[in-house]
Protein backbone atom coordinates (compact mmCIF):
# COMPACT_ATOMS: atom_id res chain seq x y z
CA UNK A 1 0.00 0.00 0.00
CA UNK A 2 3.02 2.35 0.01
CA UNK A 3 2.13 3.95 -3.36
CA UNK A 4 -1.15 5.18 -1.84
CA UNK A 5 0.68 7.49 0.56
CA UNK A 6 1.11 11.11 -0.49
CA UNK A 7 4.91 10.96 -0.30
CA UNK A 8 5.52 7.77 -2.28
CA UNK A 9 2.94 8.76 -4.93
CA UNK A 10 4.58 12.17 -5.35
CA UNK A 11 8.01 10.54 -5.63
CA UNK A 12 6.66 8.16 -8.29
CA UNK A 13 5.33 11.05 -10.39
CA UNK A 14 8.61 12.99 -10.15
CA UNK A 15 10.59 9.83 -10.92
CA UNK A 16 8.50 9.22 -14.05
CA UNK A 17 9.05 12.80 -15.25
CA UNK A 18 12.80 12.58 -14.61
CA UNK A 19 13.08 9.29 -16.51
CA UNK A 20 11.21 10.68 -19.51
CA UNK A 21 13.27 13.88 -19.56
CA UNK A 22 16.56 11.93 -19.41
CA UNK A 23 15.57 9.95 -22.50
CA UNK A 24 14.40 13.17 -24.20
CA UNK A 25 17.69 14.96 -23.47
CA UNK A 26 19.89 12.22 -24.92
CA UNK A 27 17.62 11.65 -27.92
CA UNK A 28 17.67 15.38 -28.70
CA UNK A 29 21.47 15.34 -28.43
CA UNK A 30 21.67 12.56 -31.02
CA UNK A 31 22.59 9.71 -28.66
CA UNK A 32 21.53 6.13 -29.41
CA UNK A 33 19.82 4.20 -26.59
CA UNK A 34 21.54 0.82 -26.03
CA UNK A 35 20.18 -1.97 -23.81
CA UNK A 36 23.18 -3.68 -22.22
CA UNK A 37 22.90 -7.13 -20.58
CA UNK A 38 21.88 -7.65 -16.97
CA UNK A 39 23.74 -10.99 -16.81
CA UNK A 40 27.50 -10.65 -17.18
CA UNK A 41 30.79 -12.44 -16.57
CA UNK A 42 32.77 -9.24 -15.93
CA UNK A 43 33.12 -7.07 -12.85
CA UNK A 44 33.06 -3.52 -14.21
CA UNK A 45 34.10 -1.78 -10.99
CA UNK A 46 36.56 -4.40 -9.78
CA UNK A 47 34.69 -4.29 -6.48
CA UNK A 48 33.71 -7.97 -6.36
CA UNK A 49 30.36 -7.28 -4.67
CA UNK A 50 28.23 -9.07 -7.25
CA UNK A 51 25.15 -11.29 -7.15
CA UNK A 52 25.86 -14.71 -8.65
CA UNK A 53 23.50 -16.16 -11.26
CA UNK A 54 23.40 -19.95 -11.34
CA UNK A 55 21.08 -22.86 -12.16
CA UNK A 56 23.19 -25.33 -10.16
CA UNK A 57 21.25 -27.02 -7.34
CA UNK A 58 22.70 -25.18 -4.35
CA UNK A 59 20.19 -26.93 -2.05
CA UNK A 60 22.00 -30.18 -2.77
CA UNK A 61 25.63 -29.32 -2.01
CA UNK A 62 26.84 -32.88 -2.66
CA UNK A 63 25.64 -32.63 -6.28
CA UNK A 64 27.64 -29.51 -7.11
CA UNK A 65 30.37 -30.19 -9.71
CA UNK A 66 33.82 -29.69 -8.20
CA UNK A 67 36.61 -27.74 -9.87
CA UNK A 68 39.58 -29.93 -10.83
CA UNK A 69 43.18 -29.33 -11.81
CA UNK A 70 44.81 -30.67 -14.99
CA UNK A 71 45.52 -33.99 -13.27
CA UNK A 72 41.88 -34.46 -12.26
CA UNK A 73 42.41 -33.66 -8.59
CA UNK A 74 39.57 -31.82 -6.90
CA UNK A 75 40.15 -28.15 -6.04
CA UNK A 76 38.28 -25.92 -3.59
CA UNK A 77 35.23 -24.37 -5.23
CA UNK A 78 32.65 -25.20 -7.86
CA UNK A 79 33.23 -25.97 -11.55
CA UNK A 80 31.08 -23.30 -13.19
CA UNK A 81 31.92 -24.78 -16.57
CA UNK A 82 29.03 -27.12 -15.76
CA UNK A 83 26.66 -24.20 -15.10
CA UNK A 84 24.05 -22.78 -17.50
CA UNK A 85 26.40 -20.30 -19.22
CA UNK A 86 29.49 -22.51 -19.09
CA UNK A 87 31.21 -20.06 -16.75
CA UNK A 88 30.54 -18.06 -13.59
CA UNK A 89 27.85 -15.43 -14.24
CA UNK A 90 26.62 -12.43 -12.23
CA UNK A 91 24.10 -9.62 -12.23
CA UNK A 92 25.73 -6.53 -13.67
CA UNK A 93 27.03 -3.65 -11.54
CA UNK A 94 27.20 -1.35 -14.57
CA UNK A 95 26.28 -1.17 -18.24
CA UNK A 96 29.36 0.89 -19.02
CA UNK A 97 31.63 -1.76 -20.55
CA UNK A 98 28.78 -2.85 -22.83
CA UNK A 99 28.11 0.78 -23.71
CA UNK A 100 31.69 1.16 -24.86
CA UNK A 101 31.25 -1.56 -27.49
CA UNK A 102 28.55 0.52 -29.17
CA UNK A 103 30.21 3.91 -28.64
CA UNK A 104 33.14 2.62 -30.70
CA UNK A 105 30.67 1.87 -33.53
CA UNK A 106 27.82 4.39 -33.24
CA UNK A 107 29.48 7.40 -31.62
CA UNK A 108 27.39 8.73 -28.73
CA UNK A 109 25.27 6.17 -26.85
CA UNK A 110 23.61 5.82 -23.46
CA UNK A 111 22.21 3.05 -21.30
CA UNK A 112 19.45 3.42 -18.72
CA UNK A 113 18.66 0.28 -16.78
CA UNK A 114 18.84 -1.69 -13.54
CA UNK A 115 22.16 -2.58 -11.92
CA UNK A 116 22.93 -4.66 -8.85
CA UNK A 117 25.43 -4.63 -6.02
CA UNK A 118 25.68 -7.20 -3.20
CA UNK A 119 27.01 -4.67 -0.71
CA UNK A 120 25.89 -5.42 2.85
CA UNK A 121 24.95 -1.82 3.56
CA UNK A 122 21.98 -0.62 5.60
CA UNK A 123 22.48 3.11 5.00
CA UNK A 124 19.91 5.52 3.56
CA UNK A 125 22.20 5.95 0.51
CA UNK A 126 22.50 2.40 -0.81
CA UNK A 127 20.27 -0.11 -2.59
CA UNK A 128 21.05 -3.62 -3.82
CA UNK A 129 19.03 -2.98 -7.01
CA UNK A 130 19.18 0.48 -8.54
CA UNK A 131 19.00 2.17 -11.94
CA UNK A 132 21.93 3.81 -13.71
CA UNK A 133 22.08 6.30 -16.57
CA UNK A 134 25.37 5.75 -18.39
CA UNK A 135 26.27 7.76 -21.51
CA UNK A 136 29.40 6.92 -23.49
CA UNK A 137 30.80 9.41 -26.01
CA UNK A 138 33.34 8.76 -28.78
CA UNK A 139 35.95 11.41 -29.58
CA UNK A 140 35.42 12.93 -26.13
CA UNK A 141 37.73 13.80 -23.25
CA UNK A 142 36.95 14.35 -19.56
CA UNK A 143 35.93 17.98 -20.15
CA UNK A 144 33.37 16.78 -22.72
CA UNK A 145 31.93 14.36 -20.17
CA UNK A 146 31.64 17.11 -17.54
CA UNK A 147 30.02 19.45 -20.08
CA UNK A 148 27.46 16.79 -21.03
CA UNK A 149 26.68 15.84 -17.41
CA UNK A 150 26.13 19.49 -16.49
CA UNK A 151 23.87 20.12 -19.48
CA UNK A 152 21.88 16.93 -18.81
CA UNK A 153 21.26 17.71 -15.14
CA UNK A 154 20.28 21.31 -15.85
CA UNK A 155 17.86 20.05 -18.49
CA UNK A 156 16.13 17.31 -16.49
CA UNK A 157 15.89 19.35 -13.25
CA UNK A 158 14.48 22.22 -15.30
CA UNK A 159 11.79 19.92 -16.69
CA UNK A 160 10.93 18.72 -13.17
CA UNK A 161 10.59 22.31 -11.93
CA UNK A 162 8.29 23.04 -14.85
CA UNK A 163 6.13 19.90 -14.85
CA UNK A 164 6.12 18.77 -11.19
CA UNK A 165 5.44 22.07 -9.41
CA UNK A 166 2.61 20.69 -7.26
CA UNK A 167 4.66 17.73 -6.05
CA UNK A 168 7.78 19.84 -5.47
CA UNK A 169 5.67 22.30 -3.45
CA UNK A 170 4.55 19.34 -1.32
CA UNK A 171 8.17 18.24 -0.75
CA UNK A 172 9.21 21.80 0.08
CA UNK A 173 6.44 22.04 2.66
CA UNK A 174 7.07 18.75 4.46
CA UNK A 175 10.70 17.75 3.73
CA UNK A 176 13.00 20.55 2.58
CA UNK A 177 11.99 24.20 2.88
CA UNK A 178 14.75 25.40 0.55
CA UNK A 179 14.16 22.71 -2.10
CA UNK A 180 12.95 24.87 -4.97
CA UNK A 181 15.65 27.51 -4.46
CA UNK A 182 18.31 24.78 -4.46
CA UNK A 183 16.97 23.29 -7.68
CA UNK A 184 16.69 26.70 -9.35
CA UNK A 185 20.31 27.43 -8.40
CA UNK A 186 21.44 24.12 -9.94
CA UNK A 187 19.73 25.05 -13.21
CA UNK A 188 20.96 28.66 -13.37
CA UNK A 189 24.47 28.60 -11.84
CA UNK A 190 27.59 27.17 -13.58
CA UNK A 191 29.02 24.10 -11.83
CA UNK A 192 32.37 24.56 -10.05
CA UNK A 193 35.29 22.51 -11.43
CA UNK A 194 37.88 21.61 -8.79
CA UNK A 195 41.04 19.46 -9.09
CA UNK A 196 41.18 16.69 -6.47
CA UNK A 197 44.44 18.04 -5.03
CA UNK A 198 42.76 21.41 -4.37
CA UNK A 199 39.75 19.69 -2.79
CA UNK A 200 42.10 17.91 -0.37
CA UNK A 201 43.86 21.19 0.43
CA UNK A 202 40.55 22.97 1.21
CA UNK A 203 39.37 20.06 3.38
CA UNK A 204 42.65 19.91 5.32
CA UNK A 205 42.44 23.64 6.05
CA UNK A 206 38.84 23.33 7.27
CA UNK A 207 39.34 20.16 9.32
CA UNK A 208 42.40 21.69 11.05
CA UNK A 209 40.11 24.31 12.62
CA UNK A 210 38.28 21.62 14.66
CA UNK A 211 38.95 17.94 13.84
CA UNK A 212 36.40 16.79 16.46
CA UNK A 213 33.54 17.93 14.21
CA UNK A 214 34.46 15.36 11.57
CA UNK A 215 33.78 11.64 11.53
CA UNK A 216 36.74 11.17 9.12
CA UNK A 217 39.28 13.90 9.94
CA UNK A 218 42.24 12.19 8.27
CA UNK A 219 42.36 13.53 4.72
CA UNK A 220 45.38 13.34 2.42
CA UNK A 221 46.23 12.65 -1.21
CA UNK A 222 44.80 9.18 -1.85
CA UNK A 223 41.82 9.56 0.50
CA UNK A 224 38.52 8.41 -1.01
CA UNK A 225 36.27 11.31 -0.06
CA UNK A 226 33.51 10.45 2.43
CA UNK A 227 29.99 11.85 2.17
CA UNK A 228 30.73 14.47 4.84
CA UNK A 229 33.69 15.72 2.77
CA UNK A 230 31.64 15.80 -0.42
CA UNK A 231 28.76 17.65 1.20
CA UNK A 232 31.04 20.23 2.85
CA UNK A 233 32.56 21.08 -0.53
CA UNK A 234 29.16 21.40 -2.23
CA UNK A 235 27.15 22.94 0.62
CA UNK A 236 29.59 25.05 2.62
CA UNK A 237 32.69 25.81 0.55
CA UNK A 238 31.06 26.55 -2.80
CA UNK A 239 27.27 26.41 -2.20
CA UNK A 240 27.05 24.89 -5.65
CA UNK A 241 27.31 21.70 -7.64
CA UNK A 242 31.02 20.82 -7.83
CA UNK A 243 32.97 18.62 -10.24
CA UNK A 244 36.03 17.16 -8.48
CA UNK A 245 38.42 15.74 -11.10
CA UNK A 246 41.84 14.10 -11.57
CA UNK A 247 41.58 11.52 -8.78
CA UNK A 248 44.44 9.28 -7.56
CA UNK A 249 44.78 6.19 -9.70
CA UNK A 250 44.71 3.80 -6.74
CA UNK A 251 41.13 4.67 -5.69
CA UNK A 252 39.56 4.48 -9.16
CA UNK A 253 38.61 1.68 -11.58
CA UNK A 254 41.03 -0.01 -13.97
CA UNK A 255 39.51 1.36 -17.19
CA UNK A 256 40.12 5.06 -16.38
CA UNK A 257 42.81 6.81 -18.44
CA UNK A 258 46.08 7.65 -16.70
CA UNK A 259 47.00 11.33 -16.69
CA UNK A 260 50.15 11.84 -18.75
CA UNK A 261 51.22 15.06 -17.05
CA UNK A 262 51.85 13.60 -13.58
CA UNK A 263 53.35 10.28 -14.53
CA UNK A 264 50.13 8.34 -14.10
CA UNK A 265 49.69 9.22 -10.41
CA UNK A 266 46.15 10.41 -11.17
CA UNK A 267 43.51 9.38 -13.70
CA UNK A 268 41.13 11.41 -15.87
CA UNK A 269 38.18 10.82 -13.55
CA UNK A 270 35.52 13.09 -12.08
CA UNK A 271 32.74 13.02 -9.51
CA UNK A 272 29.91 15.52 -9.40
CA UNK A 273 29.00 16.57 -5.85
CA UNK A 274 25.69 18.30 -5.16
CA UNK A 275 24.30 19.96 -2.01
CA UNK A 276 22.13 17.69 0.09
CA UNK A 277 23.34 14.41 -1.43
CA UNK A 278 27.08 14.40 -2.07
CA UNK A 279 28.20 12.34 -5.06
CA UNK A 280 25.59 12.21 -7.83
CA UNK A 281 27.67 11.43 -10.94
CA UNK A 282 30.95 9.58 -11.47
CA UNK A 283 32.78 9.45 -14.77
CA UNK A 284 36.08 9.34 -16.62
CA UNK A 285 37.94 9.34 -19.86
CA UNK A 286 38.51 5.69 -20.71
CA UNK A 287 41.94 4.12 -21.23
CA UNK A 288 42.10 3.61 -25.00
CA UNK A 289 45.78 2.54 -25.04
CA UNK A 290 45.92 -1.24 -25.23
CA UNK A 291 49.32 -1.73 -23.54
CA UNK A 292 48.50 0.55 -20.60
CA UNK A 293 45.10 -1.12 -20.07
CA UNK A 294 46.61 -4.64 -20.03
CA UNK A 295 49.23 -3.57 -17.47
CA UNK A 296 46.54 -2.14 -15.19
CA UNK A 297 44.43 -5.30 -15.46
CA UNK A 298 47.42 -7.44 -14.48
CA UNK A 299 48.07 -5.22 -11.47
CA UNK A 300 44.50 -5.91 -10.28
CA UNK A 301 44.59 -9.65 -11.09
CA UNK A 302 41.76 -9.29 -13.61
CA UNK A 303 41.60 -12.24 -16.01
CA UNK A 304 42.30 -10.97 -19.53
CA UNK A 305 40.30 -13.88 -20.96
CA UNK A 306 37.15 -12.53 -19.25
CA UNK A 307 37.68 -9.17 -20.92
CA UNK A 308 38.84 -10.37 -24.35
CA UNK A 309 36.08 -8.40 -26.06
CA UNK A 310 36.91 -5.24 -24.11
CA UNK A 311 40.56 -5.52 -25.16
CA UNK A 312 39.50 -6.20 -28.76
CA UNK A 313 37.88 -2.74 -28.81
CA UNK A 314 41.42 -1.40 -28.46
CA UNK A 315 43.18 -4.08 -30.48
CA UNK A 316 41.15 -3.36 -33.62
CA UNK A 317 41.29 0.42 -33.40
CA UNK A 318 39.99 2.78 -30.73
CA UNK A 319 39.40 6.48 -30.25
CA UNK A 320 39.54 8.72 -27.18
CA UNK A 321 36.19 8.25 -25.45
CA UNK A 322 34.58 9.23 -22.17
CA UNK A 323 31.45 8.62 -20.17
CA UNK A 324 29.84 8.76 -16.77
CA UNK A 325 27.23 7.11 -14.58
CA UNK A 326 24.33 8.81 -12.84
CA UNK A 327 22.67 6.93 -9.98
CA UNK A 328 19.02 7.51 -10.87
CA UNK A 329 17.62 6.98 -7.37
CA UNK A 330 20.11 9.48 -5.97
CA UNK A 331 18.85 12.00 -8.53
CA UNK A 332 15.27 11.28 -7.40
CA UNK A 333 16.16 11.85 -3.73
CA UNK A 334 17.96 15.07 -4.66
CA UNK A 335 15.08 16.50 -6.70
CA UNK A 336 12.47 15.46 -4.12
CA UNK A 337 14.48 16.59 -1.10
CA UNK A 338 14.00 13.25 0.66
CA UNK A 339 16.66 11.54 2.79
CA UNK A 340 16.08 7.80 2.29
CA UNK A 341 16.96 6.30 -1.09
CA UNK A 342 14.58 3.40 -0.37
CA UNK A 343 11.72 5.85 -0.90
CA UNK A 344 13.01 6.72 -4.38
CA UNK A 345 12.17 3.35 -6.00
CA UNK A 346 8.89 1.44 -6.15
CA UNK A 347 10.16 -1.84 -4.66
CA UNK A 348 13.41 -1.27 -2.73
CA UNK A 349 15.90 -4.14 -2.48
CA UNK A 350 18.42 -4.08 0.36
CA UNK A 351 20.07 -6.60 2.73
CA UNK A 352 17.37 -8.69 4.38
CA UNK A 353 14.51 -7.42 2.22
CA UNK A 354 13.22 -8.47 -1.19
CA UNK A 355 9.46 -8.05 -0.69
CA UNK A 356 6.94 -8.43 -3.56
Amino acid sequence: LRPRTNTIAAVARVRSTLAGSIHAFFQDEGFNYVQTPLITASDCEGAGEMFRVTTLDTDNVESLPRAKDDDGNELPGVDYGEDFFGKAAFLTVSGQLGGETHACALGDVYTFGPTFRAENSQTTRHLAEFWMVEPEMAFADLTSAMDNAEAMLKSVVGVALDKCDEDLTFFAKFFDKGLKDRLQKLVSKPFVRLPYRDAIKYLQEEIAKDPSKWQFPDVEFGTDLATEHERWLAEKKFESAVFVYNYPKKIKAFYMRDNDEDGGETVNAMDLLVPGVGELVGGSQREERMDVLVDKMRELDLDEDDYWWYLDLRRFGSVPHSGYGLGFERLVTYVCGIENIRDAIAFPRYPGSAEF
